[in-house]
């Protein structure tokens, strides 16, 4: 049954878990949004031969009031499960995720070494938010369930909440925070990916992860036709191409 609080209701949005090859890949969506928003790009590479799994993070997919009821550690949670149920099934298991979701893939990798690689599509590390916009945002949550939004990135296809939950808004805030302090840790390959018209990411997100990390293979790629939702947008194929080359490159890294 379709869920009258999402936009374009009639898509599925569930979470998903398609095996094929021993290498495995998680991609989690971003804050608002459904697994629709990482479908394309996960297809892609399951058609590459890739094991591709997708949660749905908690309060999404559901009703906007149920992102103001969670926090950042649940989201960590949901991507931890799903990643140890790849494992369980992979032999090399990367992880990654667009906007919100590029954060949770952060933290698995801070977390577990033993993780081959990070995928970071469009990733909000830092948004293009002033501090005065975070300042009203915290004066207003306690008072303001959610606020419209004046646009929607790639509408035609996009899952997820119109309106913008202020308390699940917070708590993205501070997930940037605990990811920020725990870039040290973050030994393995990581890939950047950034669209040219992306008015919600800072241009320099992906700057301070690569110079956050300790990662040695590091790479970065500016989608010139794409807005935030790089995994939903027109240039998902080279994006596809880009990501298969880099997991391909941090692969054979590891046996050389």
């Amino acid at each position: 049954m379709s869920n009258p609080n999402l936009h374009n209701p009639q898509l599925d949005g569930a979470p998903f878990f398609w095996e094929a090859g021993p290498v495995g890949i998680l991609l989690s969506h971003g804050y608002t949004a459904t697994t629709v928003e990482v479908r394309p790009l996960a297809e892609a590479l399951h058609g590459r031969g890739y094991t591709v799994a997708a949660p749905l993070l908690p309060g999404h997919g559901s009703h906007p009031a149920e992102l103001n009821r969670v926090t950042w550690q649940d989201w960590v949670q949901a991507g931890e499960q799903l990643y140890q149920q790849l494992a369980a099934k992979c032999r090399q298991v990367f992880v990654g995720g667009e906007s919100m979701g590029a954060l949770v893939a952060l933290y698995l990798a801070s977390q577990h070494a033993e993780i081959a690689g990070v995928l970071c599509y469009a990733p909000a590390i830092r948004l293009t938010l002033s501090r005065l916009d975070v300042l009203k945002l915290h004066l207003a949550a306690p008072f303001l369930a959610q606020v419209g939004r004046t646009s929607l990135d790639r509408a035609d296809r996009w899952q997820g909440y119109p309106g913008l939950p202020l308390k699940g808004a917070l708590q993205l805030i501070r997930f940037q925070k605990a990811v920020k302090e725990r870039l040290p840790r973050i030994h393995q390959p990581i890939v950047v990916f950034q669209g040219l018209l992306d008015t919600t990411v800072h241009p320099i997100a992906g700057d301070i992860l690569l110079n956050g990390v300790s990662s040695t293979l590091k790479a970065q790629h500016w989608m010139e036709k794409s807005t935030h939702v790089i995994t939903l947008d027109q240039e998902v194929p080279q994006v596809a191409e880009l990501t298969t080359a880099f997991i391909e490159k941090a692969l054979s890294a590891q046996t050389s």
